[in-house]
């Protein structure tokens, strides 16, 4: 397995890249998530080989209106 000091984490809106890596192996997998997420609120934890991963959701759906001057 892999120590979570061996692993890193980021996110830009809609995808997720992880990297981890130890003497036998290295991982570098980046995810499609369902909708953008403000990288400011993101959690992680790691516990029995389970990587949890959870941000808030940015909701982009409406537009937003912009005031002309």
């Amino acid at each position: 397995g892999v120590e979570k000091d061996d692993m890193r984490i980021a996110v830009s809106g809609d995808r997720l890249k992880i990297q981890a890596s130890n003497d036998d192996r290295e991982y570098d997998e980046r995810v499609d998530l369902p909708a953008n997420v403000d990288e400011d609120t993101g959690e992680a934890t790691y516990n029995n080989g389970v990587l949890e991963v959870t941000f808030e959701k940015v909701d982009d759906g409406k537009d937003k209106e912009i005031e002309i001057e």
